[in-house]
């Protein structure tokens, strides 16, 4: 097994230099669309999904979250495209993309996009808001499931599709590869230092970034960019309390600022920069490394401690604080894509093939053949289950108790406490061994704790080969797999010297970690959080050699066995905001903390106000603040809370008292003089819920309805039709009403050619059924404050019936 890994090594990397050689091939034609759209959720109060930290919860927004998303189709096969999505998330869900399927089908039908060319990738930031799993494990540090915060991610990553979708075209694909230098470490090398093949490479994490640049056919438009390359985004770590992007959202920002027409907002270019994440699984952008902060000293190597402790190990760098190295990282990463971007020369071709293969997989019931384990023997996969230095979290983020990492034995007391959820049987402990088992996971009952039907799934764009894995793959894990994949395509006769793979991790579902064996023995926390045992990676190579062969001899997939929605099963815990109050004397607007009458350049502009809680409104695809400038006798925004000099920080004041700060960093080469700005924060107040109709959304609303009979409209009384009210009726509520898009509808014909006043979607009350019907969509507003609200309605008798 050795000798083999080597060799495919050796051929991994005269295969990549053969392709940096490479002269300029000729173009294939493929049909390209790129799309952005927010994805922002609760920006306060609601736990931040990553560091587990139930403490870090939101306490305003530092840049907004983005969907970007990428459509790349065969020009001659319709139902030969593929979409790749890079969400500002910490990971990718099956119940989000579930239910982004669903809706995408419901609107364009099936044959377009489903389960199995729909890949949407986590940048894996660890300062989003959180309660977006479904799963217990990820929702339970943020009590629960987070409607909100998942809607806003489901719609974001839709409503990006689907302008990708509408800005179709022909267009042309170049793609780069080169390095990024002092932009990671590995986090966990006492594991990474067991495998067997580490000699083979230079480094013990991978610097490869491959860029994917996308023009026009002519190639004078360009459209977007896609990179892949591995670091974790904790640059901002567990005491962070904004919401970001970390740094592959700021690297994503830096390259769409560039690309996109000076003066242009964040989010609303038309060129979409993705920085997509790979096998990051051991990866960290902290470069200082992990010291005791108390001592300065560098902790100890195998269990990542201090005196035995755990959370006095933490990682930093390479800035002075987090969110210089936040920018850092963030810049080094660009810096890199922009140049391998501007000298791409070698085109995507391969006759511009585009294809894909999908499936299912229970991982807890797979018989691994001996071809591929480290052991060479056939082993299995067992259930789920995670180890003790699961608990110890990571140097970049710690847990706390008295859990370390490289544990291999038990402890009496949590034995005791993690026996009320399930006691692992001596079959699981022999399987999982030498992991001490924390949480039989596989075994608690009665709601889904982590998935374990799992998405597998690979895209081939010419040349080019993406892997869709639903986990973190560390270093040597992500490089195994590639390595086995190349095998597949070359024992198929498909393999090319100009042929390359990349890993889109965190897609489609979530795992957590994947080691190698050797690895695995060291049981770090990506070896404790390895959940179906010490031959997890050796079933991933196996199922994707199968699904790599079947899409080079261009045979068919097995469905496989469908994962568990759950959709409608989750739990929450999450109380609404509380509605808004003031102190007396006080209006909503009024100053608390006013700015000073000039600033400079490098100074940081302040401004408080008696405000509201931003959950009451998520300000999709707007801003929470502005910064504006006075030009030609308007204001003019310049500014607004997806740029990295502006903070939106909220404080609970007292009870039901918000104090609303904007800040703006005025950057040192800011021109001088008497230039006239403002800042400007607009708000929602008491929890009105605009229901986001125009992205298919009724969040807020209620629904009610039933038959009317013989009453007359003079005495009809809304309150009756509501759930309720002593008319309601549930079936005729939810069949006489809903949302309904802006397509033509057969039956208006051109009474009504279009059933939307603006936008994409609307809520129709009433159907086409004949009879005495009555619908009613209604919502209660709290002591509500605002200028400007409007409802806007279109109506129609559509036949003699009503």
């Amino acid at each position: 097994m050795t000798i083999r890994l080597r060799l495919s090594a050796i051929v991994l990397i005269l295969s990549l230099i053969s392709f940096i050689k490479a002269k300029q091939n000729d173009p294939g034609q493929f049909l390209v669309g790129a799309g952005i759209y927010d994805i922002t959720g609760q920006v306060a109060e609601i736990g931040f999904m990553g560091y587990a930290v139930p403490k870090q919860r939101g306490h305003g927004l530092l840049q907004r979250m983005r969907s970007r998303a990428f459509i790349i189709g065969d020009v001659n096969k319709e139902e030969n495209r593929v979409v790749y999505v890079s969400a500002d998330n910490g990971m990718a869900f099956q119940i989000i993309k579930t239910e982004v399927v669903d809706r995408l089908n419901k609107t364009l039908g099936s044959n377009l996009y489903n389960d199995k060319n729909v890949l949407i990738s986590g940048t894996h930031t660890h300062s989003t808001p959180g309660g977006t799993g479904g799963t217990a494990l990820v929702d339970i540090t943020t009590f629960g499931f987070v409607k909100e915060n998942w809607e806003a991610c489901v719609n974001g990553i839709v409503q990006s599709i689907m302008l990708a979708h509408k800005n179709l075209q022909l267009g042309r694909i170049k793609i780069n590869v080169g390095q990024v230098d002092n932009a990671n470490i590995n986090r966990s090398p006492a594991s990474y230092l067991n495998n067997v093949d580490r000699g083979e490479y230079k480094d013990n994490t991978d610097h490869e970034m491959t860029v994917l640049r996308f023009e026009s056919i002519d190639g004078k438009t360009e459209i977007g960019m896609i990179n892949f390359y591995p670091v974790h985004a904790v640059s901002l770590n567990n005491t962070n309390l904004l919401v970001a992007g970390d740094n592959k959202g700021y690297a994503s920002y830096l390259f769409e600022k560039l690309k996109n027409p000076p003066g242009t907002l964040p989010g609303q270019g038309s060129f979409v920069a993705a920085f997509g994440q790979s096998n990051e699984g051991d990866v960290s952008p902290n470069l200082m490394g992990p010291k005791c902060i108390d001592t300065g000293l560098p902790c100890e190597f195998y269990t990542s401690t201090c005196n035995g402790k755990t959370e006095k190990c933490i990682a930093f760098g390479p800035g002075n604080n987090m969110y210089e190295s936040n920018v850092i990282i963030g810049q080094r990463q660009y810096d890199v894509a922009k140049d391998l971007y501007d000298n791409a020369q070698v085109f995507l071709n391969g006759n511009s093939i585009v294809n894909f293969r999908h499936t299912y997989v229970d991982m807890q019931t797979i018989n691994v053949s001996s071809r591929f384990t480290s052991t060479g023997h056939n082993e299995t996969t067992c259930q789920a289950a995670l180890g003790y230095s699961f608990a110890a979290g990571t140097t970049d983020g710690p847990g706390d108790f008295d859990f370390t990492q490289s544990t291999n034995s038990t402890n009496p007391f949590w034995q005791f406490v993690a026996a009320f959820l399930a006691k692992p049987t001596q079959q699981q402990i022999q399987c999982q061994a030498p992991k001490p088992i924390l949480l039989d996971v596989g075994l608690i009952k009665p709601i889904e704790w982590v998935p374990f039907v799992l998405p597998h799934q690979i895209f081939q764009i010419g040349q080019l080969f993406m892997v869709g894995v639903p986990g973190e793959f560390s270093t040597m894990s992500g490089r195994r797999l590639k390595i086995t994949i190349q095998q597949a395509l070359q024992d198929a006769g498909t393999w090319t010297p100009d042929s390359h793979i990349v890993i889109a991790g965190l897609s489609n579902s979530y795992s957590h970690y994947i080691t190698t064996y050797e690895e695995y023995q060291q049981q770090r926390y990506e070896g404790a959080s390895t959940l179906y045992g010490p031959h997890t990676l050796a079933a991933y190579q196996q199922t994707f050699y199968d699904l790599s062969m079947k899409l080079a001899r261009n045979e068919s997939a097995p469905s496989g066995p469908q994962p568990f929605d759950m959709r409608g099963k989750t739990f929450s815990f999450v109380l609404p905001p509380i509605p808004d109050g003031l102190p007396i004397n006080k209006n909503f607007g009024d100053i608390f903390t006013d700015v000073d009458p000039s600033y400079k350049p490098g100074d940081t502009v302040r401004c408080s106000w008696w405000g509201a809680n931003p959950r009451n409104d998520l300000f999709t695809e707007k801003s929470y603040l502005y910064v504006d400038r006075f030009i030609n006798q308007t204001w003019v925004p310049i500014l607004t809370d997806g740029d990295i000099e502006t903070r939106f920080l909220w404080r609970r004041q007292i009870i039901d008292n918000s104090i609303i700060t904007v800040e703006w960093d005025i950057p040192v080469t800011q021109q001088t003089g008497q230039d006239l700005y403002r800042l400007r924060h607009s708000v929602l107040l008491s929890g009105f819920k605009n229901g986001d109709f125009e992205s298919g959304s009724s969040i807020g609303w209620t629904i009610g309805g039933s038959s009317r009979g013989t009453t007359l409209s003079s005495l009809m009384k809304a309150q009756d039709y509501l759930s309720t009210g002593s008319a309601d009726m549930a079936s005729i509520a939810n069949s006489h009403s809903s949302i309904v898009t802006s397509v033509n509808r057969h039956n208006l014909g051109t009474v009504m050619p279009k059933i939307v006043y603006v936008g994409t979607y609307a809520w129709r009350v009433e159907d086409i059924i004949c009879g005495g019907f009555a619908s009613v969509l209604s919502q209660q507003i709290n002591s509500y404050y605002c200028l400007d609200i409007y409802f806007a309605w279109l109506a129609v008798l559509e036949n003699s019936g009503h």
